[in-house]
């Protein structure tokens, strides 16, 4: 079997190492300390069993290194592990068809019995989520989700340098294609999310970071608890 850590944390890279281990001593494990590096050994793969992915990563924030994994590599089994417990966060990722959400506060045998879990077909949530989790993301973040859908790749990863702040010229360097090529990204980008600015396409990808999630989710919570009093 064949796995892969993307994980920028040498201390949990190597408690996700165990655990891969303890379920599959055999194992061909690979590493990834950003998201980047993570697309180009995914890209010389010829198969692959499980990725474990952190949120948290260098060249990404929020859901969006979910959603541009599971575009480019719809086939291979995404567990998330990671220490954000709120359930609108657990619920987003799980929205994006994700094999599994493993917390960071896990023993190792946790771990290893959760991947072991999900290599035999189910989907691992944390015990507290299955009691507490929302019926769906909240309205404006899963509007969001959907559209982010209809975004290639390349459009994802164009997207996510234009949240850095950085320019066409940057991006072409970075990416190696042509300013004119990154121009037409950034025109089917801004046609596909609805918006008329790259201002307003980064404000639009701030809805599904973290902060914005659990909030909203708190938000959400709030009115229905207020509902449930009028009524």
């Amino acid at each position: 079997m064949r796995f892969l850590i993307v994980e920028d944390h040498p201390l949990f890279r190597e408690a996700l190492e165990g655990a891969l281990k303890m379920v599959a001593p055999e194992a061909d494990i690979l590493q990834a300390t950003s998201i980047d590096s993570a697309f180009e050994l995914l890209s010389a793969m010829a198969e692959l069993d499980l990725i474990l992915l952190d949120l948290s990563m260098p060249g990404t924030t929020g859901l969006s290194g979910i959603i541009r994994v599971r575009k480019a590599f719809p086939k291979i089994p995404v567990v998330i592990v990671s220490g954000h417990q709120d359930p609108q966060i657990i619920s987003g990722a799980l929205s994006l068809g994700v094999a599994g959400y493993i917390l960071k506060s896990s023993s190792k045998q946790d771990l290893a019995h959760a991947i072991g879990e999900v290599l035999r077909g189910s989907v691992c949530v944390p015990g507290a989520y299955r009691s507490t989790r929302p019926q769906r993301v909240a309205g404006p973040a899963q509007d969001l989700i959907k559209r982010l859908h209809d975004l290639t790749p390349q459009q994802l990863r164009v997207l996510e340098m234009l949240k850095r702040g950085l320019q066409n010229k940057q991006i072409a360097y970075e990416l190696k294609i042509s300013e004119t090529t990154v121009k037409v990204h950034v025109s089917d980008i801004l046609r596909k999310l609805n918006v008329l600015s790259r201002t307003k396409a980064i404000v639009e990808m701030s809805r599904i970071d973290f902060a914005t999630l659990a909030t909203e989710g708190t938000r959400t919570k709030h009115n229905r608890a207020q509902s449930d009093r009028q009524e």
